[in-house]
């Protein structure tokens, strides 16, 4: 019988020494050491130190308007993090004073559709963590699922379906990080999400709690797939905020998610053909009352 030459015996080798190479690297080691060194970068650009973290959606942008800003930070210059794509987000941290309140500001996030891995996708949070944030509020534009839902409703999201492809807990865990399995039954803060409602009824801002579902995109979904959301319990539906929020859960931090329904989805009938502009159109027209919202909860203000 013929021996097997150099070339073959390599090959029949190749998946040990793949297993043997990824166990040497130890990611989630990496990942840990990844984390610090863009939080060292940070803390060389400002001092700044933030106690809430908030993420921008499309067309919900003009937040940073609001603040009194004492550093800017473009994604481009921060070691391992990833590149915002999409029309309407900046692609920058933006640290200062909402009010009196101390906050950092990612003006523009990552989605699983651009192409990026969900630990690059939620790199981000974990940075904002080990800067010293205590609270992270997430916004979003989605599309409402709930009959009772219309364009340029708030939803207060209560809880979540995790329908995306891939999980950014996936693999090896640092426990300096976050237990192996956390527990998901009070993952959106229940006091924020009351203060946040009653705010909205004292202006007069349509609002209500609402269950949010997360699908890959970036393709809106069909009519089909909007009846399944539906009948699953889902009043609006997105793209994002969910790999950050398991990420954010994952590191104990309170979370707050606003969504803005950006287009009706249900009942059929009601379902219209949507550009990304008619969604960053819908979500600025309902950004001023989101804004309002985040601005008196976090001053304490009614």
């Amino acid at each position: 019988m013929r021996q097997p030459r150099k070339l073959d015996r390599e090959l029949l080798l190749l998946p040990q020494k793949y297993v043997n190479f990824a166990a040497d690297k130890q990611p989630a080691a990496m990942l840990y050491d990844q984390i610090q060194e863009a939080v060292a970068f940070l803390r060389q650009q400002t001092d700044f130190q933030p106690a809430t973290g908030i993420v921008l959606g499309t067309g919900l942008g003009n937040l940073t308007d609001d603040i009194k800003v004492a550093a800017e930070v473009p994604y481009a210059g921060i070691a391992h993090f990833a590149r915002s794509t999409v029309e309407s987000h900046k692609g920058k941290l933006v640290f200062g004073h909402l009010g009196a309140h101390p906050v950092v500001v990612m003006a523009g996030r990552f989605h699983y559709y651009e192409g990026w891995t969900m630990q690059q996708v939620t790199f981000p949070i974990r940075v904002l963590k080990y800067l010293g944030i205590e609270r992270l509020i997430l916004t979003n534009a989605s599309g409402g699922v709930n009959p009772h839902l219309r364009a340029g409703d708030l939803v207060i999201v209560r809880d979540h379906i995790n329908l995306l492809p891939e999980h950014p807990l996936r693999g090896a865990n640092d426990e300096r990080l976050g237990p192996r399995f956390p527990d998901m039954l009070h993952t959106y803060d229940a006091e924020l999400r009351a203060r946040a409602l009653a705010i909205a009824h004292r202006h007069n801002i349509r609002a209500r709690e609402g269950v949010y579902s997360a699908l890959q995109g970036p393709n809106l979904e069909t009519p089909a797939e909007y009846e399944m959301l539906h009948r699953l319990g889902s009043d609006c539906t997105g793209m994002s905020s969910v790999p950050e929020v398991l990420v954010a859960r994952h590191m104990d931090l309170p979370v707050l998610m606003i969504s803005v329904v950006a287009n009706m989805a249900y009942p059929p009938s009601a379902i219209r053909e949507t550009s990304v502009e008619d969604v960053i159109a819908a979500a600025s027209g309902a950004e001023p009352g989101m804004r309002l919202i985040i601005q008196k909860l976090l001053n304490q203000e009614d």
